[in-house]
């Protein structure tokens, strides 16, 4: 893998979480108990998608190094 598709997961993920915290930080009262467990699945699942991205770049970025 070459430094820039590591760097560019690496961003990805980083911008993953951060918008997946602000919309549930973003999120408005009155609505549906459905629709609070529906987006707290979908945030949770994408900040480990997230994670994921960032553990293939570093990686990726270490054997690059060497």
């Amino acid at each position: 893998m070459s430094r820039k598709i590591a760097g560019f997961l690496i961003a990805l993920g980083v911008f993953m979480v951060f918008e997946w915290i602000n919309l549930g930080f973003n999120l408005a009262d009155g609505h549906a108990t459905g629709f609070y467990v529906v987006h707290g699945i979908l945030i949770a699942v994408n900040i480990i998608l997230a994670a994921v991205l960032v553990i293939i770049g570093v990686r990726g970025l270490r054997r690059a190094r060497v």
